[in-house]
């Protein structure tokens, strides 16, 4: 098992082991940092977007992936990341960064068939530079799901939010299967590592789009932006583009990693498995 260990801006400890595989795999310039937030500047606007396209042939349909942004102001580096998990598995990241631009927009065209829960989180990112300052970013998250069911007995269709009783089954019928193939993978983490499940309070990777406007559990006051920042560089680095390091040529099918916050405000762990098999370990301190 191999350990890369890095050390954040203010001290901040990562350890990091990973594999992972890209169902599209552009090879982008690694470039997301965190640097301190920028009070002056900001973004006007971003989403992800997952919506239904339609039939492409009668076994398969086609769903539409799309990350935005749009920054108040021209910045010397604009950056987003998005993954896609298809029924809580890792099925593919999109990538995309560009110099010297406010916006940053993105699409993907995905080929799917049988009942399916979507859902995509996305890291924006922009990097400051003006004269002799101290270099500064932007940054936020936004996340999107979509349900699609394809079965013999009905129609087939799509929802984000259920609307009436069928849709209302269907999504209770997945999530209650998802969660538990989830919470099973997770449980066996937890034991190889020893984790006091107690000591902690666990979150769904794609769950921290939900702390652009609230602090992360567990975390010390006002450093919670922070965090965010360093845990998302550290990602970048070593989980979305540790690609280049594997020999893997499949679809990595892993589930989907799970946040762990101490409860006593010192650090975080990510926890996940590899499709080979291999158990991860991200630490973060604070």
């Amino acid at each position: 098992m191999n350990r890369v260990v890095l050390y954040g801006l203010t001290g901040s400890l990562f350890i990091f082991v990973v594999f992972l595989y890209f169902l599209q795999h552009t090879k982008e310039m690694d470039v997301i940092k965190y640097f301190p937030l920028d009070p002056m500047s900001g973004f006007t606007s971003f989403e992800t977007d997952l919506s239904f396209e339609g039939q492409s042939d009668e076994d398969e349909y086609e769903v539409v992936w799309d990350m935005y942004s749009k920054s108040d102001q021209t910045q010397y580096l604009r950056q987003d990341v998005s993954l896609l998990y298809v029924n809580g598995r890792l099925k593919g990241i999109m990538n995309k960064w560009e110099e010297n631009v406010q916006e940053i927009q993105k699409s993907s065209k995905l080929h799917g068939e049988d009942s399916q829960k979507y859902e995509a989180i996305t890291f924006h990112h922009g990097e400051i530079h003006r004269g002799e300052e101290p270099i500064r970013s932007i940054q936020a998250t936004s996340h999107d799901l979509l349900y699609v069911i394809d079965s013999p007995h009905t129609k087939r269709s799509s929802f984000k939010k259920a609307k009436n009783e069928e849709e209302k089954e269907w999504k209770e019928r997945l999530d209650h299967s998802i969660s538990q193939q989830v919470k099973a993978q997770w449980q066996h983490l937890f034991e190889h590592y020893q984790i006091p499940q107690n000591k902690y309070t666990a979150i769904a990777l794609t769950d921290l789009a939900k702390y652009n406007e609230k602090p992360l559990p567990n975390t010390p006051e006002g450093e919670s932006d922070r965090i965010l920042g360093q845990l998302w560089e550290g990602l970048y680095k070593n989980y979305i583009t540790g690609i280049s390091d594997t020999s893997s040529k499949h679809p990595i099918q892993s589930y989907m990693p799970v946040v762990l916050f101490d409860k006593n405000g010192k650090h975080l762990m990510v926890l996940f498995e590899d499709d080979t098999g291999k158990k991860h370990q991200l630490i973060q301190y604070y």
